[in-house]
């Protein structure tokens, strides 16, 4: 195994099998490496801010779903490596159809994505004909292709705001962030019962405790926790949201509701400024996301060095997954989004 490296053919195998068990040279400044592989095949690095901070420092664009798909979208590399989990490469793929798109772990899912298999939702979507359906950017290709619209968090306020007041409308899969916006707009969305992971072990009374412990402290969370953590907050906004509104608030203090990899550029961006990670409902001190840390610097070395593995998707699903996309991008760009 220790000349594994070497071996083209045993490293490409276990690549594609998407084991990434592979010895790599411990001599290899992997940081050089990827910026000279990048360069050479022209590829574009596109990581979410809930990335280590290795692949965030080695990205050429960090950004929330929204910011990530108007980027791929927008991009004239010939491969798109994607740092984050399988539906934000899909989403690339469906904007870049004639673009190679990688993802370094293939394993890198999403439970708010697997709480809404489209087979179950399209049986839920046939009892209500007249209701249109607005889909979070966080779910699968088959799930936007049952779509009139996808949205974000920073945008599905404004998406929702745009149609008729007496439009029926399903909301999925984030059951929080429908709420959410129902609260906001005045609106009686349906909502599909789903949910991230992530955001809905947020510990209450530890943030209370916790908010006790720091007085001073503006407590912000993402939209999709729970109504009752969101009752608590000072500032509720996508991560682009909260990353924005800890730079320019002049707090120096901040307890932040929302995966962790986002607290890496809020220190780089507010230096002088403390945040503390809002406490889960389990032993860990901090609240990661398993999926989007299997993600590693080698594994993203490796994927771009042999171009694998590759999201590939039919043309059919993804002309009727890019239709509702293309919506929300005309919508976000009519609102300066």
């Amino acid at each position: 195994m220790a000349d594994i490296h070497n071996d083209f053919s045993k490293e490409k195998l276990v690549l594609e099998k998407g084991f990434f068990d592979v010895d790599i040279d411990i001599s290899l400044d992997l940081f050089k490496e990827i910026e000279k592989l990048k360069k050479e095949k022209n590829a574009i690095i596109l990581a979410h801010y809930y990335q280590e901070p290795d692949i965030q420092d080695v990205a050429d664009y960090i950004g929330d779903s929204l910011g990530l798909s108007q980027k791929a979208q927008s991009t004239n590399a010939d491969i798109i490596v994607f740092a984050g989990v399988h539906f934000m490469a899909e989403t690339a793929k469906i904007l870049n159809p004639s673009k190679k798109v990688l993802l370094p772990d293939l394993n890198a899912g999403c439970s708010l994505s697997d709480s809404a298999p489209p087979e179950l939702f399209k049986k839920f979507k046939d009892k209500y004909p007249d209701h249109l359906v607005i889909t979070y950017i966080n779910c699968s290709a088959g799930m936007k292709a049952l779509s009139d619209i996808i949205c974000t968090s920073s945008n599905a306020q404004k998406i929702v705001e745009s149609l008729p007041k007496d439009q029926p409308i399903i909301f999925a899969p984030d059951k929080n962030l429908g709420a959410y916006i129902n609260k906001k707009t005045g609106r009686n969305m349906l909502l599909w019962n789903g949910a991230c992971m992530v955001h809905e072990i947020f510990s209450l009374e530890k943030i209370t405790k916790l908010k006790i412990r720091h007085p001073k402290a503006k407590f912000i969370a993402h939209p999709e926790c729970e109504e009752p953590v969101l009752a608590l907050a000072d500032y509720i906004g996508s991560t682009t949201g909260l990353l924005k509104y800890t730079i320019d608030d002049s707090s120096n203090e901040f307890i932040v509701a929302t995966e962790t990899g986002i607290l890496h550029q809020m220190q780089k961006s507010s230096p002088q400024k403390t945040f503390i990670p809002a406490p889960p409902n389990n032993s860990c001190a901090c609240n990661d996301c398993p999926y989007m840390k299997l993600n590693t610097l080698e594994k993203l070395y490796l994927c771009l060095k042999y171009e694998s593995p590759e999201i590939t998707m039919d043309e059919e699903l993804r002309l009727a997954a890019k239709k509702p996309m293309d919506r929300m991008l005309q919508i976000s760009a009519q609102y300066g989004l």
